[in-house]
């Protein structure tokens, strides 16, 4: 039986901060926003442009903080061009870490995190 994945689950403690993460710094795009105030939560689906995979961010308006867990270790994305991506992390109020290479080779990745503490690596586009 063939499958298919198609969206990742984040949950978030503040959607617009998260929103202008994924937006602003990388190029998702909103596909859906849908609001349940009588459940008290909100879903917004994120495109990734090339990409079938959607992130659904959930915003559950009562929620305690969220611990991010030491069994997910990150989401990835690829860029064209690795090193002037990692500049306009740095220059943002993200945290971001130095471009790195496996075993100290050519640098092809590093990583960036989002406002509620989930690492996002970065990878030059092959």
């Amino acid at each position: 039986m063939k499958q298919q994945l198609v969206e990742i689950c984040l949950r978030v403690r503040d959607l617009e901060a998260t929103l202008d993460f994924y937006t602003d710094l990388f190029d998702f795009e909103v596909a859906s926003r849908r609001e349940f105030p009588e459940n008290k939560f909100d879903l917004v689906y994120l495109n990734s442009p090339g990409s079938s995979v959607q992130i659904e961010l959930t915003y559950n308006y009562d929620a305690e903080p969220y611990n991010v867990g030491d069994g997910f270790s990150h989401l990835g994305v690829t860029v064209g061009d690795l090193e002037k991506m990692h500049e306009i992390c740095k220059a943002s109020s993200y945290e971001t870490g130095e471009l790195r290479g496996l075993s100290g080779g050519t640098p092809t990745y590093f990583f960036v995190t989002d406002p509620d503490g989930y690492r996002i690596e970065v990878k030059r586009a092959k």
